[in-house]
Parts: structure tokens; C-alpha cells; sequence
């Protein structure tokens, strides 16, 4: 059985003022300390990034690792978020190594920031206005709001409900209140996305230790994949197609748990939009309308989310699963969106 033994976090800011190397060390120490073992004992170490973080050798060597198993540097932004943990959990349960260091480390805003890299794709899209993921899946925004008969005042109940969320979460980097005007006095990034409704430039690091032999929320189910959609519009029927969309049905089946076991939703919000997306493709609501303006998704992302408590790629996300779970929930749902493709796992306490 795998589980995530420790989890360890540094603070989060929008200047760190550290370098990504000592960040990813704080925080792999912490998850090895909340686990009880010592750097040392650690046989494997995997890290995802956007060429935007640091190789596992270092933070091993830093973290005074002498004998490194299996490690490897993962390409891939927010998808890996969840899916890291299955690649962890294979490791353990293969009998590869015992205890698997997972980190996610990033000078997100004082560092390399978002869309500030040109990529192929961007030889296509940014001609017709689409500069980087924002206006892309702006886009796929716009039809998704119209299909489901959402509109600004329901994407604010998700901002307004992050944000009160995060009130009492001294991790959280927006921890305000935010009204319907104020909400609406923000400037658009990319219609209907205002700057509310994208998550935080973060500079920080999480970590998790996996093991195969010491106790904690087990990994239950993790799956990846997904289809056309909103990342390949060119050949998408429906450009709301998210990972979700996708992944939900395989990730019941291959658990055999149902959408009303879930008690702890870390739902990967990169963007407002995203929330009642997921909630109905995972099957915990029907109609998202009232079930944001009623304000029943409070229990959904309790820390703030990525919305409210900072952005290291979702890692923070899973980290507060753990502690969801550790404080007795029963069923923590976990995401990772990178647009029609990403990852969902589920952890528990079995």
C-alpha cells in the first residue's frame, strides 16, 4: 500500500527572495520530518516543472542523499498534479523503493512567470489573440458559460467562497473579502476572466513522502489521460472538453467508490470556471447554478485553493488533502488540469 507520509510546505509569496534549490530543500526536509524518517533514508525522488524548477540531483545532493535510487524530472505543468502520486505509488508497490520524495518547486511570480516562454503553439494562436493558456481557455470559457447558463455573478460565488475560505489559512496570499462590485471593478485578463478569476503567481515548494512501509492517507486510485477539447481546438467537437470530462467515469469504476463518498473536493482551480466544470463531470452536482449561488460548494478547495492560498502547480492542493483527511474526513478527491488532459486520484484513510 502506498501512502503520503509527510507533507511539507514553505511559506508562500510573490518574492521569495530564495533561490527554487533552497525552496525544494526546506520543503523535502519538512515531509521527511512530518513522515519521522531522515533525508538519507529516501530511495527515490521525483519533481515535476516547466523548465522552471530544479533537477532531482540537486535536491538530493542538497538534501544530503548519498545512494539515489529511482528519480526522474517529469515534464508537465498542473496535469502532473495528481498524477504524480500514481507514479509514486508504482514505485512503492513494485518494491522499487520504500520511501519516494515528490516535489513541486517554483519561483512562480519574482522568477519565470506564465506565458513568458514562446512555444510552437504560440505561432498559431498568438496571430488570432490567443497569447498562452489564459485566452485559450478563456475561450473555452465563454461557450462553457453559455451551455451551462452561468454567468459573472456565478463565477464571483466561486471567487467570493475561495476567498472566505482562505480567511482563516495564514498560508493563503489573498485572504480578503471579496463583494459583488469589487469583483466586478476588476479588470479583465481575458473575457469573461478577470484577474479574480485566475489563481495566484506563487513563489514556493511542496513536497510529499510516499512509502510503501509507514502509515498515513493511503492512494487509492489515480488515473491520467484525457481527449480533444479545449487544449487541441482545431480538432475538438466540444471545446469545453475538459480532463474531467474524460476521466471521471474511469476513476469510479476502476475505485468502485461514487461521487457522494467524496468528503474532502481539492479541486484543481486554476481558473473560476474550472469549479462547477469539475463538479458536475465528477457527478457532485447536477445543475451548478444554484448550487454555486446557494453557496454549496464552501466545502469544496477549504483552504483557498489556487485561486486564494497561492499556485505551485497543485501540489498544495494534495498537501491539503492530507490534511483533510488527517483531521477525519474519509474520501479526499484530488485534480490536476492542463486543459482537455490531466489527472484524478483519490486518497483515503483505510
Amino acid at each position: 500500500m502506498a501512502a503520503v507520509a509527510g507533507i511539507g510546505m514553505t511559506e508562500l509569496t510573490r518574492q521569495s527572495g530564495r533561490s527554487v534549490l533552497s525552496q525544494a530543500v526546506q520543503a523535502c526536509r519538512e515531509a521527511c520530518a512530518d513522515a519521522g524518517i531522515t533525508p538519507g533514508e529516501v530511495d527515490g525522488l521525483l519533481s515535476y516543472h516547466l523548465g522552471d524548477s530544479v533537477p532531482v540531483v540537486q535536491v538530493a545532493r542538497a538534501l544530503g542523499i548519498e545512494r539515489l535510487g529511482w528519480h526522474n524530472d517529469i515534464w508537465g505543468g498542473g496535469t502532473q498534479a495528481a498524477s504524480i502520486l500514481g507514479d509514486a505509488a508504482m514505485l512503492v508497490s513494485s518494491g522499487t523503493a520504500r520511501h519516494v520524495l515528490v516535489y513541486r518547486a517554483l519561483n512562480g511570480r519574482s522568477g519565470q512567470r506564465m506565458n513568458t516562454v514562446p512555444t510552437h503553439q504560440d505561432d498559431f494562436t498568438r496571430r488570432y489573440g490567443m497569447a498562452g493558456p489564459i485566452s485559450m481557455f478563456a475561450l473555452a470559457a465563454t461557450r462553457y458559460l453559455h451551455d451551462a447558463g452561468l454567468t459573472e455573478e456565478h463565477l464571483h460565488a466561486v471567487v467570493a467562497q475561495s476567498r472566505d475560505n482562505a480567511a482563516g489559512n495564514p498560508r493563503a496570499q489573498r485572504r480578503e473579502a471579496l463583494g459583488l462590485d469589487d469583483y466586478l471593478a476588476k479588470p479583465y485578463v481575458s473575457t469573461p476572466l478577470r484577474t479574480a478569476d485566475c489563481c495566484q503567481e506563487t513563489d514556493g515548494a511542496v513536497a510529499l513522502l510516499v512509502s510503501g512501509v509507514l502509515g498515513g492517507p493511503r492512494i487509492r486510485t489515480v488515473v491520467r489521460g484525457g481527449g480533444p477539447g479545449c487544449s487541441a481546438m482545431d480538432r475538438a467537437p466540444d471545446v469545453t472538453a475538459v480532463f474531467s470530462q474524460y476521466l471521471a467515469p474511469e476513476l469510479w469504476e476502476r475505485s468502485g467508490a461514487k461521487p457522494r463518498d467524496v468528503d474532502a473536493a481539492l479541486l484543481y482551480d486554476a481558473y473560476s470556471w474550472l469549479v462547477p466544470k469539475q463538479l458536475t463531470d465528477f457527478g457532485i452536482t447536477g445543475e451548478p447554478g444554484p448550487y454555486l449561488m446557494e453557496r454549496a460548494h464552501a466545502w469544496v478547495n477549504p483552504h483557498g485553493g489556487l485561486l486564494s492560498e497561492g499556485y505551485v502547480h497543485g501540489l498544495n492542493n494534495v498537501a491539503q488533502a492530507v490534511r483533510e483527511l488527517r483531521g477525519g474526513r474519509s474520501l479526499a478527491l484530488v485534480t490536476g488540469f492542463g486543459g482537455s488532459y490531466g489527472s484524478a486520484a483519490l486518497l483515503d484513510m483505510a
